[in-house]
Formats: structure tokens, sequence, C-alpha cells
């Protein structure tokens, strides 16, 4: 038998799709029509927009805020303690129509600005503008989101 654990406090909106064996945490609150992969964990009072996907395997820390129409790939990592071990934790700021792709890791306190996307793999350790496209360890700008949408098109009808 397939179980997820979904807190008895957290807010599921409409025809959200939770995968196998995910965690949502205490006073999470899931937008509509997102899509949580297997074994992601949505902790404690985290926010998630809607039209939001989480990829498989996905960390979210707990007082992170995603905004609308987010794609995280899997195994990305939004950490919740920017000098661990430490008493105090801080969310992540994930605006709308963002793009994360997959194995980034994002340091606690960022903010990731609207339409900005992450590379896989890259490491944010530092706010990232909007309509910026970010990679690397640590991440830095490589171009703009109209050039990522460019390269996108391409790509598809190559």
């Amino acid at each position: 038998m397939v179980t997820n654990f979904i807190s008895e406090t957290a807010k599921i909106g409409k025809n959200a799709s939770i995968w196998h064996f995910a965690y949502i945490g205490d006073h999470a609150e899931l937008g509509d029509n997102v899509s949580i992969g297997s074994l992601a964990q949505i902790d404690y009072h985290a926010k998630i927009g809607d039209n939001t996907r989480i990829g498989g395997l996905v960390n979210i820390s707990p007082f992170t805020k995603i905004g609308k129409n987010v794609f995280i790939s899997p195994n990305v990592t939004l950490s919740n303690d920017p000098y661990p071990p430490s008493k105090k934790m801080i969310g992540i700021i994930i605006e709308d129509n963002v793009i994360i792709g997959g194995g980034a890791a994002i340091k606690a306190g960022i903010r990731i600005g609207k339409n900005s996307v992450i590379g896989m793999g890259a490491v944010v350790t530092k706010d990232v503008a909007d309509n910026t496209v970010v990679v690397g360890n640590p991440a830095r700008p490589k171009y703009t989101r109209e050039e990522y949408d460019k390269k996108q098109k391409e790509w598809e009808n190559s």
C-alpha cells in the first residue's frame, strides 16, 4: 500500500496531485492544480501557489513561499538554515513563473525573482533578479529569460 503523510493542518487546493511517499507538513498550503512528486518533502508553513509542479525528491524547507506557475525539477534542495546548525530558520521566496533545474541547491533566505531560471546543479547563494538565468557554483547570471525561451524553442523545433 502506498502512503503519504499529509498533516491534518495542511491546506490542499483543488485538483492537487500528490505522488507516492510525499510528506506535507503542518500548516503547509498547496494551491490549486499543484503537483507534488514522489518522495518530496513540503515542510511546515511552506506555501505553494497555483499551477506549480514540484518534482520527486525535492525538499521544500519551512517558511518557504513559492509563487504560481513554478516548475521545480527533481532532486532540488531549498535549505532552511544559512548557518547550520542554528536555532533560527528562514525560508526562501520563489516568485511566479520560475524554473529550477534538477539538483539545484538554494541557500536559505534567498529571493528568486519572477520569470527567472536556475540551471541544473546550480548552487544559489545570492538573490536572483527578475528575468535572469543563473548557472554554476556559485550561481552567476548567464543570460536573460528571453534568451532562454528562444533557446528552448530552437531546441524543441530542431
